[in-house]
């Protein structure tokens, strides 16, 4: 099989989360242990730093790694999802994995895969971990995919855990409260490792402090620590990153192994998607009209999303906005400004949020919208109409961005 063919065959034969939902979802670290044995254990020769919590993990890994490639370091991150091409989540110094290795990985494992009925998200973590551990890295971030203490991701044993924030996403597999998907977060923090949280609340503060306690692990809440970083500088838009921003200098504070200064703190929070390829963080696009894309898509990150419009200048603003199916989208869609141009579509997946409940959802809103069969079409038609003066944003769900990324990575 070439490339195409190669990745054509882990989506369509193999359990995708992002396109089957619950049906692919498996938790237990049971596979994933037995696979990475039969691998020759890679990440017991990997130095990890292990990134969980619901929002921000990707940027918060991106931001730590592009740091430390300040210093000339070779740093690896698996990240998940991916937007254009499934390499994105395996790359070292912003460099994707070949396309031959990803081949070779396949091919030389494909019986015990499909014996052992592998998931998509376990056969692309032991991949990045095999792919590492032969390029003499000096640090891995590990994001993890969902949850923590059933992730896969979970047989590392780190030099450090991070857990960003707590929101109520992915409830129907981790809870519907904050205190309970605490308690699947604080899974990743592992005996003697220290563990940094990013944002602290009243409800899952005593959550992670017990459970440091238990394994005896130093603990740190970066929103209770100085952190002097002048924000203005973080490479990246968007009000969130600078909570991000803030747990990754405190994160990075816990390597003891290594001594970094502000100059290259600010260094790498300033070139982080130079450094690192990051897609699709409030990322500008275009400057005629503006296009920013974000993959907010969640009630959190929605609120972000929000507060960035407050503080952006358009005349008219277009929102090009797709979903999942296992979104609750009125409170989403409430946190948007009034008065906005509405072009709603559905992303090409199985778990697309249909159209029909996407309209049932804005009538009862009340909101000004026209529906589009596909992504790309209501972003044309969203260019079109738009003038010069006028803002487009392109949200709601990692597939509506990353469709409108490919296409015009295509053209």
């Amino acid at each position: 099989m070439n490339y195409q063919e190669t990745v054509e065959w882990m989506f369509e034969q193999l359990p995708f989360y992002q396109n089957q939902g619950g049906k692919a979802f498996k938790p237990g670290l049971e596979k994933i242990t037995a696979f990475l044995a039969y691998l020759g254990n890679p990440q017991e020769r990997l130095r990890i730093i292990h990134v969980g919590g619901t929002n921000g993990k990707g940027s918060t890994a991106h931001l730590m790694a592009s740091v430390l490639q300040e210093k000339n370091l070779r740093i690896g991150i698996y990240s998940s999802p991916h937007l254009i091409d499934f390499r994105e989540r395996i790359k070292i110094n912003g460099k994707w994995i070949e396309e031959s290795t990803v081949i070779k990985f396949i091919e030389s494992n494909k019986d015990f895969i499909s014996k052992h009925q592998m998931s998509f998200f376990e056969i692309s973590f032991a991949m990045s971990l095999v792919y590492f551990e032969k390029q003499n890295l000096d640090f891995v971030f590990v994001e993890v995919g969902m949850g923590g203490r059933l992730d896969a991701t979970n047989v590392v044993t780190p030099i450090l855990s991070v857990i960003t924030n707590i929101g109520l996403d992915h409830t129907q597999y981790l809870g519907t409260t904050h205190t309970a998907i605490a308690l699947e977060k604080a899974g990743i923090i592992k005996a003697g490792v220290p563990v940094v949280i990013g944002e602290s609340r009243p409800d899952t503060h005593s959550v992670f402090t017990l459970k440091a306690q238990t394994e005896n692990a130093p603990i740190y809440f970066a929103d209770a620590s100085a952190a002097p970083v002048d924000w203005t500088t973080i490479g990246m838009d968007g009000l969130y990153q600078i909570k991000n921003a803030q747990t990754a200098y405190c994160a990075l504070q816990q390597i003891n192994e290594i001594q970094i200064d502000i100059e290259q703190v600010i260094n790498g929070f300033k070139a982080v998607c130079q450094n690192t390829k990051l897609l699709g963080r409030w990322q500008q696009i275009q400057k005629q009209p503006k296009v920013i894309v974000d993959v907010s898509h969640n009630k959190e990150g929605f609120v972000y999303v929000s507060q960035a419009l407050k503080k952006e200048s358009y005349d008219n603003l277009y929102l090009v906005l797709g979903f999942v199916k296992d979104k609750d989208i009125i409170p989403l869609l409430q946190t948007l400004p009034s008065g906005v141009n509405y072009f709603l579509c559905a992303p090409d997946l199985f778990r697309a949020l249909p159209l029909v409940e996407l309209e049932k959802v804005a009538t009862t809103l009340q909101l000004k919208f026209r529906t589009f069969p596909s992504v790309w079409q209501a972003f044309q038609q969203a260019q079109n109409q738009a003038k010069v003066g006028d803002l487009i944003v392109v949200t709601g769900s990692t597939f509506v961005v990353g469709e409108v990324l490919e296409k015009i990575n295509q053209q």
